[in-house]
Parts: structure tokens; C-alpha cells; sequence
């Protein structure tokens, strides 16, 4: 029989239900319970090919890897006593091209900061470390030597016996029925043995985890896709070798990975057409280590590369086909952490690599969950980032989309464009006629540049400078030197209403909150004093609070204010979609909106830092003047309509001016220009004293999280936040997550990168060590494998003194 109650209820006895039971136990939470349906891995973690990797480009996810590969090679076998069979084999990921090559480079500019081995290759030693593989057209190979893969089920029956041990309750075959969320602010968890009453309750069903999450009403974005891999006759050629060939990954011809297993051949495939998903409404209870008849028609152009990649094999026989489902979300990350409107309701699920991320993600969702303090920063895998609009539709859509981009290059900034768009703003239609490329954000469509005269109007990809790097550098001078337009829509935008609005936000903000007609710049903290979301509040009222944050917060922001509720007399209103916004930004922009109001702009009519509500062109919306580019300008707010209207009403006015559309590529170099943090900054596992934000907090006044606050800016930091000029060689300017050094030595990780068109410089903000932390200091920032110098800056690269917003002719303006 199961227990009446427990601290927490894991749903799911795969890869990651096991990892987060060892892990919460590991981190002293012990009064847990997981329920399995069937046996322990027998979903999806079973017929896993058991695979790691060194390599990748995410800063997150690399830490995950290095833990988890230190965690299978090292520290569980040894703990626990569980077999996990690791092979420490190595890696090789093949570039046949020049894109291919380049992000080899990226990859080893962020693995430096992690402190992986890893190394660029040639020809000659791949064939050293690897002799069967054809080489033909291999330009290079990143050589991970110590990747390597495991026995998936050794290693989750490992974790599991690792919180057995202390004391963690694992209990099979038994299947929960329900989940529902009690009136006394627990979960009741229905169970074929009985009903478990929790504090917190997570989903890790995996190819489950969607009608798991159904029960409490939440539509869990993830689709199962099912892929192939295939063991061959024994290989006589591995018959005398005296140890284990390197994984080889193929992204371009075999769009998948060629290993060892044992003395014979294992090759995976993702292939990169027709991708199938199955199980779309339902995956049946009785499933269980269920496999599907291979489909040699759909993946066999990729096979038959394989075998000509690796010609020893092409003879052989095939002994085992699996062809298993796995989960995909829409983006291909991870779903870890909070389920979007469910209090102490944690997903960990939707991991499609679930042996190479698992342990680590798991670790970092069990210190979230027992502290709020993840120690990496979880915004790409926060299940908050998809919004109701990632209906089922979209789901299946967008996951096989991302099957089939699984072997692609990752390039920076790449853009997903299945399905789209989901959520156009009111001013849409307008900017694709001006050549907008648009991108998706939290469903919201944001122009991100815009086509000139004799380029189409699609995106551009490459690790190094493209045209498009002069075509943002164009919107950016339109920006400094007359005037620019952008679509803002997508901003978060949320009204907080209702007598008690202003001591339910005072409480919760580090800043000082506006009086009616202002505006300040603060911080949601949550109780263990890391950020939650950065806020621009505007008092349109003495009881009425407007709330801009960015678009991938929106969930975040209501869950926070929701969950806050004390009883209070508030009303929270989300206007993210049915509302629009405007940024005009520039020296003409003043001359620009006089043609379409009659409201007063100078500065003592309309002072910086304040919200009106004007008319513009005939259509009466909020108005603030406030600017994220650092130029002269104002933001529009209000109704689809209104703002379309006014849109086009500065659009005609601004003609004889020279306005120019802008989109959020140039909004990002202007903020870095203008040293504005930014998400890539302000993230949940910093501090505010880390994040050096201090001064938008108000020690004087009780907020929550301010006692961890005024710890921390006590004490030494453990990093904090730098503003950096780094060499620019004219070629390439990083992609984020690049390693900082000192001497050669690792004190940091850059967290945001752009060339500064404004001023003709490359900056970047990272994070590093304290004692490194003192402007003008030289360290160095890895580019393409490449150190180079960069000095810490005391102030903004442009305009530091911050004249620009405030001034109030036309004279000074353009000065």
C-alpha cells in the first residue's frame, strides 16, 4: 500500500523520476514517494542508446553533461553498488563544411568555460582514433575524449537503489490514476494502492507526462516521435581491438551517430524527412517496453550513408531493430521546472536525451524545488515558456520540426518557422509589407530586422558576420542619428488593479513603487532572494499598476503575482495579447510625435520617466516616455486597434524625417551599447548584488527576498556581473556562453555578446570572479576557439551620462 501523505510524489519510474528521487534525497529530502506503473525504466528509458556528450553549445546543458558524466563514470556504481556499464570511449563530431566547422569552434569557446577536454582534429588523427570510418569530404572533428555511454537501465536502477538508500520511497506497479489540487493548498495523488496527499507533486511520465498533466488541467506541450537505431552481426574487424572505437557523430550524412556495441556495430538515425509521431491523444496504460516495426522506407537514404560511412558494416546483417517512442517539446528543450499555473507542481519530462541531460536537469529541479536556488540558470528548459497557446496543433507541429532539426546545425539566433505565425500582433501585416523577418516569442510574433530594397526578407544564418550584420547596423544609425519605429507587442503586459494594489506590489518589489503618472525599473525576488523576472512598473493610478516585462516571462510574472495573493483586494489582469505596443526612439522623435498629438512633449509637459494618456493620430492611448534604445523616445500602450492607428499615423508623420522600422536584433545592440541588463543577466540562479542591480533596490522598505539580499551584498560574491569591450577582428562576435580568462585561467562565462553598431565596438556582459571585477581591468573572451582581449568598462560605451532621453530640443538632441 502506498503511504497516506509524503513531502513529494514523483509520477514516472524512468531515467528522470529516478534522478529526481536521488537527487532530492541527496539534497536532504527524504519523505518522498515514486510511483511507477510497470517496472522501473520500462517507458521510454529502457530501449535508450545510453549516449553522452561533451559536446554542446549550451552553457546550461554543458554543465548538466559534465556532471552527469562524472556522475556515471565515478560516483554512482562506486555509491550505490548498481552496475551502470560505463564506456569512456570518446567522441568525434565530423564538419564536412565550413558552418559545420564554425560551430565546432563555438562549441569549444563554451567548453572552455566548463573546463571540458576537447580538441579540433584533422583528418589524420580522426583516422588514428577511429580507422574504419570513411573520411571523404571531413574537413575536421571535435575530439571529446571523454564522452561515452552507459546502460540506461543500470544507470536509472542506480539512481533509484541511490534513494532507496536514503530513504526514498520506490514503489512499481502502481499506476496513478488522478491528480488533483486540494482546497487546503496540497495535491491529492489517486493511485491503484490508495491516495497520497503531498506538498508538492511532479510529473516525469514521459511519453505520459501530457494526459499526466491533463488531470489538473494543464496541456503539457510534448509529442512522442519514435526513432530508429539498429545493432549489426559482429564485426570482425572490433574482433581484436584492444579498446572501444570513439562514438562517431554524422550530422550531415547520416544525420545521426555510428558506435560499438560490444564487438558489434550500432547505428541511430534521425532522418530528415517524413518524421512520425505516435500515441497523439493517448499512450496506452498497458504499454510497456513497447517498440514499433521498423520503417526502412522512411530512414533508409541515411542508412544506406551509414553503411557507406562506415563500410565494414555494409555487409552485415541487422540483429536488433529499435524503433522506441521518445518525447519531444516544441523546442526541443526540456520541460524542468514549475507547470505554469500550478502551485508546487513540477514537470521533469519532455527530455528527448534523457541518459545525457537527465541526472544533471534533475539535480537542479530538486534544488529548486527544496529552495528556489537552481545553481544554472533554467530559463530554456522553464515549462513556463509556452504559453495556451501551445495546443495540441502546435505541439505535434512543432515536434517534428524539431525531430527533423535534431542533426542540423544550431546556428545562433536560428529560427523555428513550423506553424507560424501563432500570435501576430494587430501591426503584423504592416511590417511583413516592409520586409519584417519576424521571430517567435512566447507566441508572439517580433520583427527581429527588416529587409532593405534587393534582399529578401528571410533570415540569414552563420557564425561569423553576414550582410545581415550591416543591415543591423543600418537600423541602428536610422535609431541614433533621426528616428526608428519598432513593434513591441510582445512584451509581457500585465495590469495589477484594486485597493490594495500598491501594498500587495510594495511588498514583493525591491523598488520603490511609482507614485500615479511615473515609472520605475525593479525586481521580483523569490523567497531565496534569486530573480525572478525584471519589471517596468507604470502607476497609472494611485490603484492601478501596469506591469512591462519580456515576452517569455509572461507566465512567470502572473504565476508570481497570483501565488502572492494574501487575501488581498486585487485584481490581476493579463493584457499581453489583447493590448499593443509602440517604441519610437530617436533625436526626431519629438518632431515625428508633434505631427500626431496635441499633447505637450517637452520636458516640463512630459517629463522622463513619466506615462500620460494621449491621443495619437486620433486614437487615445498610454503613453511613457521612456526609451530602451537610450535615445529620446516614447512608448505607446493600449487597445490592438489604438495602436494600430497610431502606428501608421507616426509612420506617415515620420516620412519627411527619415523614420526607419527597426527590430529587435538592433534593440539588442543598443542595450548593450547602453549597458541595459537583460534576460541573458538577470536570471535565477544571480542575486541582485551579483547581478550588480543594487541601485534599483531600496534597502529602507521590506520586499520579499530582501533578507538573502542584504546577505549577499554583506558577504563576498560568488561572481558578479562585468560590462565588457571585447576585440573586434571584424569577423565574428560570439554567440553567449563563451569563456572568460584571466592569465589563461577560467574566472568566467560571457552571459550576453553584440557588436555595438552606435559605437563601433564588441561588448558583452559576463559573469566572473569578484577580485576581476574592477574596470579597466584586461582578461581575455574566447571567440571561435580564439582568446581574445577584452577590458572591463566602468560606464556605457554610449552616452554614459545618459543625456539623450532627458533632452528637450531639437539642438541637443542631435548634439
Amino acid at each position: 500500500m502506498v503511504p497516506s501523505s509524503a513531502r513529494v510524489v514523483i509520477i514516472g519510474g524512468g531515467i528522470m523520476g529516478c534522478g529526481l528521487a536521488y537527487h532530492l534525497a541527496h539534497e536532504g529530502w527524504t519523505d518522498v514517494v515514486l510511483l511507477e506503473k510497470a517496472e522501473l525504466t520500462s517507458g521510454s528509458t529502457w530501449h535508450a542508446a545510453g549516449q553522452i556528450t561533451h559536446s554542446t553549445s549550451s552553457y546550461g546543458l554543458g554543465k548538466c553533461v559534465g556532471y552527469n558524466i562524472d556522475l556515471y563514470s565515478k560516483v554512482l556504481e562506486a555509491e550505490t553498488g548498481q552496475s551502470v556499464t560505463w564506456h569512456g570511449c570518446g567522441s568525434l563530431r565530423l564538419a564536412y563544411t565550413d558552418d559545420e566547422l564554425d560551430w565546432l569552434h563555438q562549441t569549444i569557446s563554451v567548453g572552455k568555460g566548463l573546463g571540458f577536454p576537447m580538441e579540433l582534429v584533422g583528418p589524420e588523427r580522426i583516422r588514428e582514433l577511429h580507422p574504419f570510418y570513411n573520411l571523404d569530404g571531413v574537413k575536421a572533428a571535435l575530439h571529446t575524449p571523454d564522452d561515452g555511454h552507459v546502460d540506461p537501465a543500470g544507470a536509472a536502477f542506480a539512481l533509484a537503489k541511490g534513494a532507496r538508500q536514503l530513504g526514498v520511497k520506490v514503489i512499481r506497479h502502481c499506476r496513478a490514476t488522478n491528480v488533483t489540487f486540494t482546497p487546503n493548498g496540497e495535491w491529492l495523488v489517486e493511485t491503484e494502492q490508495g491516495s497520497i496527499t503531498c506538498e508538492h507533486v511532479v510529473n516525469a511520465g514521459g511519453t505520459y507526462a501530457r494526459q499526466v498533466a491533463l488531470w489538473s488541467g494543464y496541456d503539457l506541450p510534448t509529442t512522442s516521435m519514435t526513432h530508429h537505431y539498429f545493432i549489426t552481426d559482429t564485426v570482425p574487424e572490433f574482433q581484436n581491438l584492444d579498446k572501444e572505437l570513439p562514438v562517431v557523430r554524422d550530422d550531415r550524412l547520416v544525420s545521426g551517430y555510428v558506435r560499438m556495441e560490444q564487438k558489434k556495430g550500432l547505428i541511430g538515425i534521425y532522418e530528415k524527412a517524413n518524421p512520425n509521431t505516435v500515441w497523439e491523444d493517448h499512450c496506452p496504460w498497458e504499454a510497456e517496453n513497447e517498440l514499433f516495426e521498423p520503417d526502412y522506407d522512411r530512414i533508409m537514404p541515411w542508412l544506406e550513408n551509414a553503411m557507406g560511412r562506415m563500410p565494414i558494416l555494409a555487409e552485415l546483417g541487422i540483429t536488433r531493430e529499435v524503433h522506441g517512442a521518445i518525447s519531444h517539446p516544441p523546442d526541443g528543450n526540456p520541460l524542468i521546472g514549475p507547470a505554469p499555473g500550478l502551485k508546487n507542481y513540477w514537470c521533469c519530462c519532455g527530455t528527448q536525451i534523457g541518459i545525457g541531460w537527465g541526472p544533471g536537469l534533475t539535480r537542479e529541479l530538486a534544488r529548486w524545488i527544496i529552495s528556489g536556488k537552481p545553481e544554472i540558470n533554467m530559463r530554456e528548459f522553464d515549462p513556463r515558456r509556452f504559453g495556451p497557446y501551445a495546443d495540441k496543433t502546435y505541439q505535434i507541429t512543432k515536434a517534428k520540426e524539431d525531430y527533423l532539426l535534431r542533426h542540423e546545425i544550431p546556428f545562433p539566433h536560428f529560427n523555428r518557422l513550423e506553424g507560424r505565425p501563432v500570435k501576430p500582433s494587430a501591426l503584423y501585416e504592416d511590417c511583413k509589407a516592409e520586409g519584417a523577418v519576424f521571430e517567435e516569442v512566447y507566441g508572439h510574433e517580433r520583427p527581429r530586422w527588416f529587409a532593405p530594397e534587393g534582399t529578401k526578407a528571410e533570415d540569414i544564418y552563420g557564425f561569423r558576420r553576414t550582410k545581415l550584420h550591416d543591415i543591423v547596423g543600418a537600423e541602428v544609425r536610422a535609431v541614433r542619428q533621426s528616428a526608428g519605429i519598432m513593434d513591441i507587442s510582445a512584451f509581457t503586459k500585465v495590469e495589477v488593479s484594486g485597493p490594495d494594489a500598491r501594498a500587495f506590489l510594495d511588498r514583493l518589489v525591491g523598488n520603490k513603487l511609482p507614485a500615479p503618472g511615473r515609472i520605475a525599473l525593479t525586481h521580483i525576488l523569490n523567497e531565496a532572494g534569486r530573480i525572478e523576472l525584471e519589471t517596468t512598473i507604470v502607476c497609472l493610478a494611485q490603484d492601478r499598476f501596469y506591469l512591462v516585462c519580456a515576452a517569455f516571462f509572461e507566465q512567470r510574472l502572473v504565476d508570481n503575482l497570483s501565488f502572492a495573493l494574501q487575501g488581498e483586494k486585487v485584481t490581476i489582469t493579463n493584457r499581453s495579447s489583447d493590448w499593443g505596443a509602440v517604441a519610437l526612439n530617436g533625436p526626431l522623435s519629438r518632431d515625428i510625435l508633434t505631427a500626431c498629438t496635441s499633447s505637450d512633449l517637452s520636458n516640463a509637459g512630459f517629463k522622463w520617466m513619466t506615462a500620460q494618456e494621449i491621443e495619437v493620430g486620433g486614437h487615445r492611448l498610454w503613453a511613457f516616455r521612456m526609451s530602451y534604445a537610450g535615445e529620446l523616445g516614447w512608448e505607446f500602450h493600449g487597445p490592438r486597434d489604438a495602436i494600430l492607428g497610431a502606428f501608421r499615423a507616426i509612420k506617415a508623420a515620420g516620412k519627411q524625417y527619415g523614420l526607419k522600422n527597426y527590430g529587435s536584433f538592433a534593440m539588442n545592440a543598443m542595450r548593450m551599447e547602453k549597458a541595459f541588463k537583460g534576460a541573458g543577466e538577470l536570471t535565477n540562479e544571480v542575486t541582485l548584488p551579483e547581478a550588480d542591480v543594487m541601485r534599483f533596490v531600496k534597502l529602507d522598505k521590506d520586499f520579499r527576498g530582501k533578507a538573502v539580499t542584504e546577505a549577499a551584498a554583506a558577504k563576498p560574491l560568488r561572481f558578479v556581473c562585468v560590462y565588457l569591450e571585447v576585440t573586434d577582428d571584424g569577423k565574428s562576435d560570439g554567440n553567449g556562453g563563451e569563456a572568460v580568462l584571466a592569465n589563461g585561467t577560467q574566472i568566467g562565462t560571457v552571459s550576453s555578446i553584440a557588436f555595438g553598431h552606435g559605437v563601433g565596438k564588441l561588448l558583452a556582459f559576463a559573469y566572473v570572479k569578484p577580485e576581476h571585477a574592477v574596470p579597466g581591468a584586461t582578461l581575455e573572451v574566447v571567440i571561435m576557439g580564439v582568446p581574445r582581449s577584452a577590458k572591463v568598462l566602468g560606464e556605457p560605451a554610449y552616452d554614459p551620462e545618459s543625456l539623450k532621453p532627458r533632452t528637450d530640443t531639437r539642438a541637443e538632441a542631435m548634439a
